[in-house]
């Protein structure tokens, strides 16, 4: 497994082993994108689990309420009651991420972050996943991208540890350095 070495990296080890053995894999996956998405979108629980003013059994039962009421897999609410009670739960991102990361690597998927300019239309977004694969030898792309204006124009993707920059920000700043190089 090449999920993260770190303390994190083994809780999702731990669970994706588990979700294997009991033949549950997807239906854990479906558990932990719906807590990911609810943490993302609510500032509220995010700041709960954070907050080291909050007791940890306060947060293990907010968490276990959580996924209770979102009728989650028993083992994933157990999983989360686990790491609750360890004291562990400002690592729920994390764990998350080490999980979906490592389910995605044995399902030969790779996760590709694009940023741009402006918000990418589905056609363009197919342009750039094909461009991807193309590029890589990897047919199961995962796209995911944001915006950041001050780009100017072009594209930054990220392969894992691997980074291509081909905005026009950089080619100006590039640019710039070059022309102060010369006087």
């Amino acid at each position: 497994m090449s999920v993260s070495s770190g303390l994190s990296g083994r809780y999702a080890k731990a669970i994706f082993k588990l979700a294997e053995e009991k033949k549950i894999l997807t239906k854990i996956v479906d558990d932990f994108v719906g807590l990911q998405k609810l943490l993302k979108e609510s500032d509220y629980l995010s700041n709960l689990i954070k907050s080291p003013a909050i007791s940890k059994s306060d947060k293990q039962n907010s968490i276990l309420k959580i996924l209770i009421k979102a009728k989650a897999q028993k083992l994933t609410i157990k999983f989360f009651g686990t790491l609750g009670n360890n004291g562990r739960l400002i690592l729920i991102n994390e764990v998350i991420e080490d999980f979906l990361s490592e389910v995605s690597r044995i399902n030969g998927e790779v996760k590709a972050e694009v940023t741009s300019s402006f918000a990418l239309d589905t056609n363009q977004k197919k342009k750039v996943v094909s461009a991807i694969s193309d590029a890589t030898g990897i047919q199961k792309i995962i796209l995911s991208t944001s915006i950041d204006e001050s780009l100017i124009g072009g594209l930054i993707v990220k392969i894992g540890s691997k980074m291509i920059d081909n905005s026009l920000k950089t080619k100006l700043n590039r640019l710039e350095i070059a022309m102060r190089g010369t006087n």
